[in-house]
């Protein structure tokens, strides 16, 4: 598992409403574009699906994603089909604001067509260290913008 924290001068239920905003999540990711939630959805409950918009560089994806956490003002999570990995936040109150944490696990094998995309080098070659980038970079955005 991958994790990474910030510490956010906002309250809990502030934090939790913009990290649960999937149709948000474009402005600061560094990968994903946004979300758009599906099969009547219309925000984040345990069982809702979405599609997440992906890119990097000059390629573009969706991936298809399930909400299995959904806590306000403490946790969010969902996993996505294609990766078999579960992503997820955890928002804690502390003294003088909230640790925020993102965090990212694989829950199953990956799909036979997703593992040869893999092996390509396409998405970078050091797949896993830019993930974990991206997350760094995820959380400093959303720092600044609940900061603001």
């Amino acid at each position: 598992m991958d994790e990474t924290s910030v510490v956010v001068d906002a309250t809990p239920d502030e934090v939790w409403a913009l990290v649960s905003d999937i149709t948000r999540m474009g402005e600061w990711s560094p990968e994903c574009t946004g979300g758009a939630w599906r099969g009547g959805a219309t925000g984040p409950v345990v069982g809702a699906r979405f599609v997440g918009f992906n890119r990097h560089g000059r390629i573009r994806w969706r991936t298809h994603c399930r909400v299995i956490e959904s806590v306000p003002g403490k946790a969010f999570a969902f996993t996505v089909l294609e990766s078999a990995m579960t992503w997820g936040f955890r928002i804690e109150p502390i003294e003088g604001g909230t640790q925020l944490s993102e965090w990212r696990e694989r829950t199953g094998a990956l799909a036979v067509p997703a593992k040869l995309f893999a092996g390509t080098g396409l998405l970078g070659r050091d797949r896993e260290g830019m993930m974990v980038d991206g997350m760094i970079r995820t959380l400093e955005r959303m720092k600044a913008e609940l900061e603001r």
